[in-house]
């Protein structure tokens, strides 16, 4: 191989290590940012309670600020109005129940918990349906619109697969509701039903090994540019063209 040609085939060995560097360390500045998250979120998931949060308040509500907060609010539910959204659980496969929370001003969506398939028909779970006025606590949750990873939610046939507090609102006719839902907390319902608590908290952090994958790869980019450009290297140990 000539010089010319080491130098040029070094040179970028050299461009891609620097650019496999920089991944690394946008990688270690990720897993700095998701551990921030963490910590913000088991913040929040352990304070005191706040109120619900009302209309006036709904266009500031996003997912990096207010997920997981935990809430409180007091209405009546609507359980003839109750929409089941298919869920696998630690419980095994079922679904959980959103009820409207009627409060005053505005609908709220309550994951109330989580119902077995068996015990599907409200019939089955009857006690549980609380009545009159009713105080809930639990994590503020974003919506999930559109469905779930494979299959979208199909609000004429009722099969829902995600949590879209605007499909569902619109699927039972509710009035003005907020733009996110509640999972309520583990507190026990009448019956044993639906099964509140169950909010998987948990956000994946391979950022660390993502990091030392861009870092070796850039090592081995720096070993074949001094192989190619190390003192002594010619075209007579060279591999030619």
């Amino acid at each position: 191989m000539t010089r010319p040609r080491r130098a040029a085939f070094a040179a970028a060995a050299l461009v891609v290590a620097a650019l496999l560097a920089a991944l690394g360390v946008w990688q270690l500045e990720r897993r700095e940012w998701k551990h921030a998250l963490v910590a913000a979120v088991d913040a929040r998931i352990h304070a005191a309670p706040v109120p619900a949060p009302p209309p006036a308040a709904w266009r500031g509500i996003d997912a990096a600020h207010d997920a997981y907060r935990r809430v409180t609010a007091t209405g009546r539910f609507r359980h003839d109005r109750e929409t089941l959204v298919q869920a696998v659980t630690d419980r095994g496969a079922g679904y959980w129940v959103m009820t409207p929370l009627e409060t005053p001003g505005f609908t709220l969506l309550v994951n109330r918990g989580f119902v077995p398939r068996e015990r599907r028909d409200p019939a089955t779970r009857a006690a549980g349906n609380t009545a009159g006025p009713t105080t809930v606590t639990g994590l503020l949750r974003v919506t999930e619109p559109g469905g779930g990873f494979l299959r979208a939610n199909d609000p004429a046939a009722n099969r829902w697969y995600s949590r879209d507090v605007a499909a569902i609102a619109a699927a039972r006719g509710l009035g003005r509701t907020a733009p996110y839902f509640v999972d309520a907390d583990a507190a026990p319902n009448p019956g044993g039903l639906p099964v509140g608590g169950l909010t998987v908290v948990k956000f994946p952090d391979n950022h660390l090994v993502y990091a030392l994958t861009w870092f070796a790869l850039m090592l081995l980019a720096l070993f074949f540019a001094w192989r190619l450009w190390r003192p002594g290297a010619d075209a007579s140990n060279m591999p030619d063209e």
